[in-house]
Formats: C-alpha cells, structure tokens, sequence
C-alpha cells in the first residue's frame, strides 16, 4: 500500500496553474492584492487540476494518538496516562481542537495508533460528533535513546493506517484533511525527525514543547543529539528514520499526507508533529508537498526549520504550541477564502469595471 500511494502521487497540473493565474489577473482587484492567498488558489488548483479547484469542504481533521517510551528518560513533566485521558476528552467534545472544529464545522476522528494506557469510559457521542478508530500498532514506542523506536513493519503499519484513514475520510466526501497529534513526550521524537531530514542541531530542532524547565530542556536536547548519534537515520530511507526514531502517529501522519496526495486533495498541517511526519512524506513522494498547506508556525523552533526545507509558507503565526489539530483549523478559513475567489469575485469584464 505504501509503495502504490508513493507512486499514485504526480505533480501539480501546469495548465490549471496557469489558467488560475489568468484568472486571478481578470479579477476585480489589483494584480497580487491578495499575496500569499492567489499564489495559495493557483498551487490547489494545480493539486485539483481544475480551474478554479473545488472549495476544500467539508472539512476532517484527523488526530493520531500514540504514547512514546523516551517519556522514560524525563522530557517531559506530564504523566504518560495523559495521552489516554486527552483522547477521552476529545471524544467528549471538550478539548480546544474540539472547539475550533465546531466553529469551522469539520470533522473530528481520533485514531488510536499507539496508546500505552487503556482509554477512560467513553460518554455518549451524538450523532456526527468525534469518532474513533481502533488502529493501535503496538501500545507506544520503545525508547529511541536506548532502541529503535520501532520495527520497519511496525512503522509500515502505521504509515499504511494514515493512508487508509485518509482514503477513508476523502471516500466519505472530505474536501480537505487537517493533521491532528496527541503523545505526551511527542515533539522528542519530533526534534530528531526534523534534525535527521533537514541536517540541523540537535539544539535548532528542539523546543520546550509543553513548557519544560531549563533542565528538563538541556535534558530533552541530550537525548536528541544522543539519539542522532546512536541510529544515524539516512534521510533516503524515510521507514528506517520513522522505525528507528519516530513516534506511530508521526508515521501515521506521514501516510495522512501521501493518502491525501495520492488523492489530489489538500493536506492542511497543524505543527510540529505534523511538520516532522511532513518531512517524511516528502522523502517518500517528492510531489507529495504539492498537497501540503502550512496551517502556521509553531513556537517550536524544529518547525520552521522543517517548513524552510519543505519550502512552505505558513498562513497565520499566533505562537501557538498546543498540537490537536488547532492551528491547522484556524487557518481553514483563510484556505477556503482563498479558493472561493476564484468561484465568486466577478472579472471586471463581466462586473463593468474599468481596468487601470
């Protein structure tokens, strides 16, 4: 599955890019008035290979749970049981990523691909309300400062589950994915994907994540450089560099990315989490970035170093750190905006205005 989804995934559609282009010059506005947003509508109509390309609508976010065994080596403060209970909490409808999904009316499906700890007692969800998937590859990572965080068949397993959750949710009508994470000790395994496929510092790729004190931090930036030192992941075998040091939902993600790709629908990435799986994806399929938005930029400095290598342009930067899915739902509004132009602002021909 993986190999296909890699191979299925082609570049942007010149002629749709052109014709977007063309069109965005008939508008009634200034030629390049809406920065960033036209050079946005021209990439997703070449990912649609339409002119315009259909509105990204409706909406899914996906959010990938997975616990991770470098929590032993004290990166963090949060009790390992969090990851579990954060997903109870989605599944209740009471997180942040539950709350900016409502006001943006997507979708919310929670996978669980690697949860250490069994979930709480799960309320009753309404109708339409977050569902979840039952994908759990192994219960969390072994600890990559002393391991290979996985198997090459178990991060298979987890790359293939983003690809079929992907399928799944665009066979279901989703015009649009949105990456969504929750792991409590994460974003280490995060700073060492990033440091692996970019070449940066161990200290470049590593941020506080949920707030770390300064030990914690010096800490965390140990068990990186340590890490890249004991595995020494080659970039060119992207399921050697998530087996030997990533997490199961960033490998989940990554296939999240190619399922989407493959598909010719747009990928919009949240943080971190979503950035490091976005590297992978891109190491997999080149032409997998075509379906990439970048939703913002996460204070974690290993993100915008990984948005730099991808060559990627956030949409808003709100210094946000909180993963879920959030800052990627925050920034649907501007994606849908900017394709709706092309559908909905007359041309200066057909609204009688006289063009400059």
């Amino acid at each position: 599955m993986l190999e296909s989804t890699a191979a299925a995934i082609r570049p942007l559609d010149e002629p749709a890019m052109v014709a977007a282009g063309e069109l965005h010059g008939r508008l009634t506005k200034p030629a390049g008035s809406l920065g960033a947003l036209e050079e946005l509508s021209v990439r997703l109509a070449g990912l649609a290979a339409a002119c315009p390309p259909p509105l990204p609508e409706p909406a899914a976010v996906a959010i990938f749970a997975g616990d991770h065994g470098v929590h032993a080596q004290g990166v963090t403060p949060w009790p390992q049981e969090v990851t579990a209970q954060m997903v109870g909490n989605f599944l209740a409808g009471g997180a942040v990523v539950n709350a900016f999904a409502r006001q943006v009316g997507a979708s919310v499906t929670v996978v669980d691909v690697g949860l250490a700890t069994p979930l709480p007692p799960a309320p009753p969800v309404p109708a339409g309300g977050p569902r979840l998937v039952a994908a759990n590859v192994r219960p969390g990572t072994r600890d990559l400062a002393v391991t290979a965080a996985l198997t090459r068949d178990e991060a298979r397993a987890a790359v293939e589950t983003g690809i079929r959750v992907a399928r799944e949710l665009i066979d279901a009508g989703a015009g649009i994915l949105l990456t969504g994470d929750m792991g409590i000790g994460n974003t280490t395994p995060a700073a060492v994907l990033v440091a692996a496929f970019t070449g940066i510092a161990p200290a470049e790729a590593t941020g506080r994540g949920t707030g770390v004190d300064d030990p914690t931090y010096a800490r965390k930036v140990d068990v990186v450089r340590a890490a890249l030192a004991r595995h020494a992941p080659d970039p060119a075998d992207p399921l050697g560099v998530l087996a030997a040091v990533g997490g199961l939902e960033h490998a989940a993600l990554a296939g999240l990315i190619l399922g989407a790709a493959a598909r010719r629908v747009p990928a919009l990435l949240d943080g971190v989490i979503a950035v490091s799986a976005a590297l992978a994806a891109a190491a997999f399929a080149p032409e997998a970035v075509g379906a990439m938005v970048a939703g913002h930029r996460s204070a974690e400095p290993g993100a915008s170093a990984a948005l730099r290598h991808l060559g990627l342009d956030p949409l808003i930067d709100l210094g946000l750190r909180l993963g879920e899915g959030t800052g990627a739902l925050l920034a649907l509004p501007v994606v849908t905006g900017a394709v709706r132009v092309l559908h909905e602002v007359a041309t200066f021909d057909s609204a009688g205005v006289a063009e400059k």
